[in-house]
């Protein structure tokens, strides 16, 4: 059957967040911190190592006293911004005052610079406007990201946005999904759901929906993985 719509997720399939050195060097630039090459490294691998940039590599292991926060984080911005920097302060910073950097961590992440357009996204989402197939851009997130697309000329390529944190239910509950099917105002089995983790993402089989996954791989790695999405469309 052939599909009439699309619903993408936002990081690691439409865009990617910056890498932690970066994000860590950003800040504490911002702040005015003096730190050599070698101990910022030390300190973006701490921060790696507990999860702390949200669309990163996530945490090996999520503390008990953060676990529930943790598992409802997409939920609402206050358990979003308590679960992350929750786990940022698990890295453990030496500076003084370290809640003002933890804070200031977590804003970056929402800045648009923090984020990067996949090579292929623009072209994709552009080349699905010109032939008439609406968009949905569905994520498990707990802040606005509409002024990132915005920033990046993607907003008027996109046609809704279904925030898990907006509408207090995340993916892979398929009351999401449904969500956004009816955004589009088309069936579940007329629209595909294009995203990088096949559990969340995958919850979208459960109304019929098509699924396609692509990898989770720094911008320059994957210069073309929407493209075949394309093909879905006739």
């Amino acid at each position: 059957m052939t599909i009439k719509g699309f619903m993408f997720d936002f990081s690691g399939t439409l865009l990617r967040v910056e890498p932690t050195e970066s994000w860590l060097r950003a800040v504490v630039a911002e702040l005015g911190i003096p730190l050599g090459e070698a101990e910022l490294a030390a300190w973006a691998e701490r921060l790696e190592h507990v999860g702390a940039l949200p669309g990163g590599v996530g945490p090996r292991r999520v503390p008990a006293h953060l676990a529930q926060v943790w598992g409802e984080r997409d939920l609402s911005a206050a358990h979003h911004r308590a679960a992350y920097t929750g786990l940022a302060r698990e890295a453990e910073l030496p500076w003084d005052d370290a809640d003002v950097i933890y804070d200031a961590l977590y804003e970056r992440h929402m800045r648009p610079e923090a984020w990067t357009p996949y090579p292929d996204t623009a072209e994709v989402l552009g080349e699905l406007r010109r032939r008439g197939v609406p968009v949905a851009v569905v994520s498990n997130i707990g802040w606005d990201l509409r002024p990132v697309f915005r920033a990046h000329g993607l907003d008027g390529l996109v046609d809704a946005f279904v925030l898990s944190y907006e509408h207090e239910v995340q993916k892979p509950d398929p009351r999401l999904f449904a969500i956004a099917c009816e955004a589009l105002g088309l069936p579940p089995e007329r629209v595909a759901m294009v995203g990088d983790d096949r559990r969340a993402d995958g919850g979208a089989a459960a109304l019929g929906c098509t699924v396609r996954l692509v990898d989770h791989l720094p911008a320059e790695q994957r210069p073309a993985g929407l493209l075949p999405v394309l093909e879905l469309t006739g």
